[in-house]
């Protein structure tokens, strides 16, 4: 039997509300100072309770389930206050837990362009277009979600490397700056009037761990990869910096509501964000406390070695506030980017990039620095890996504190995705966790063998 208050989100089957599983034997009674609220029945409940799977009733206080069993059992428990709803045997099941994703980027696509679904540059075009459309002069146009591979159309428009030219998002939107972040978080594309804002021309150097593409006379094209972003988003968070406070306020708010919505809507009832500022975590500490989260937050803190030292920790781990459990427990880093943008870093060239290896966007001296932090603060370390060097590496650090550190708390390997064979034995000597997403597989399908080679992509 679980503990009484052993909290599992749940996923209820006629609406969006989140459930929070107290009790799953059916022997149980309400707490005597806790009135039941809802009574469901009639319903296919599976409970994830090897002594009782099944269930047709179920019987809560507000957001917490108090007892399951029976229609009749559940009849006896409840009271003639408790609402009834027959769900006429509808499918019940405990909410789906989202393991590595951005909470603050899901939400910031969802208030500006979403551009997960386009499959074509000439919907890229048009949808700045509109949305340009209806901007005041100076407004920045931000959006995310387009990979390049997807689109049925590049043989119609100039490319560089498989990216187009950003000239058509500077003549649809003359007076307003755009960013486009890829889906993979990885690469950005701009027009020619955030360049401009953010003081990028053709003397401008590529950054370590960072590519501008440029044409044949070394002009940039307005695509940008893994660091070379950086100076893009330095732009852009200034202008929303020059925002009046309250409007930033309600904006972030509606972002992280709309975030909500979405994953509620797909059965998502806890979610786990790979990497947040210590700002953005004080914020949504304060609608924790408040108890205004609708989802589980878990979450990792993702800031410099220096900013850490410098007091961002202060206070961490927090564990389980508010109804939620809203939770902060991990540190976030990187040591390279994405396969799709030649960001993940590779032990031996690209097959179909000779004499390139990837990139190294955080140096090794900076992730021992977080690794250290994470072990003294008694926090997970959290690190993004992609490429088989990159894996090595975070083997590498993982390993010199495998033997010290709690092992409720192992440290995770974010991806884990392309990993010479002589490595793949380590994680399990290290205690490392393999946190990988199986959507890789799909959403990285269409170039892995061309990146790789057959034999990198059949054995790694």
């Amino acid at each position: 039997m679980r503990s009484p208050f052993a909290p599992l989100p749940f996923l209820f089957a006629v609406s969006s509300v989140t459930l929070l599983l107290a009790h799953a034997c059916k022997t149980s009674e309400p707490a005597d100072d806790v009135s039941p609220t809802l009574l469901l029945t009639n319903g296919r409940i599976y409970t994830v309770d090897t002594l009782q799977p099944w269930a047709e009733a179920m019987l809560l206080s507000g957001d917490r389930i108090r007892a399951i069993g029976t229609n009749e059992e559940m009849l006896v428990l409840a009271t003639a206050e408790s609402e009834t709803v027959d769900l006429g045997g509808r499918f019940v099941m405990p909410g789906f837990i989202e393991g590595h994703a951005h909470f603050g980027n899901l939400g910031n696509s969802l208030l500006n362009l979403n551009l997960l679904a386009t499959t074509s540059w000439q919907e890229i075009i048009d949808s700045v277009a509109a949305r340009a459309s209806r901007a005041q002069p100076g407004d920045w146009i931000y959006g995310r979600g387009w990979h390049q591979e997807k689109w049925t159309d590049l043989d119609a428009f100039e490319t560089v490397d498989g990216y187009p030219l950003t000239e058509a998002l500077s003549m649809v939107s003359p007076n307003n700056p755009v960013v486009l972040t890829h889906a993979s978080g990885h690469g950005a594309m701009a027009n020619a009037a955030a360049m401009k804002a953010a003081g990028i021309n053709a003397e401008t150097e590529d950054p370590a761990g960072g590519r501008i593409l440029r044409n044949a006379h070394g002009e940039p094209i307005g695509v940008f990869e893994e660091r070379a972003t950086k100076q893009l988003y330095l732009a852009l968070e200034a202008y929303y910096a020059s925002l009046p406070p309250e409007q930033r306020r309600a904006e972030q708010r509606q972002s992280w509501r709309l975030a909500e919505q979405a994953c509620l809507r797909e059965g998502i009832t806890s979610f786990q964000d790979a990497g947040t500022s210590r700002e953005d975590l004080d914020a949504l500490r304060v609608l924790a406390e408040a108890d205004s989260l609708q989802l589980r937050l878990w979450m990792m803190i993702r800031e410099s070695c220096e900013e850490m030292s410098g007091g961002s920790l202060a206070g961490m781990p927090w564990i389980g506030i508010g109804e939620s459990g809203f939770t902060v427990r991990a540190i976030k880093t990187e040591l390279d980017g994405a396969l799709g943008s030649y960001g993940a870093w590779l032990l031996a060239d690209y097959s179909d990039k000779a004499g390139f290896r990837g990139q190294n966007t955080t140096s090794e001296e900076e992730v021992r620095c977080i690794a250290e932090l994470a072990f003294r603060q008694n926090m997970q370390l959290c690190v993004h890996a992609i490429g088989d060097r990159a894996n090595r590496l975070t083997l590498d650090v993982v390993s010199d504190y495998s033997t010290r550190v709690d092992t409720a708390l192992r440290w995770r390997n974010e991806h884990s995705q392309h990993i010479d064979p002589a490595d793949i034995l380590r994680f399990a000597s290290t205690g490392t966790i393999a946190s990988m997403q199986g959507v890789h597989a799909t959403s990285d399908a269409p170039f892995v063998v061309a990146r790789l080679g057959r034999e990198r992509a059949r054995t790694g």
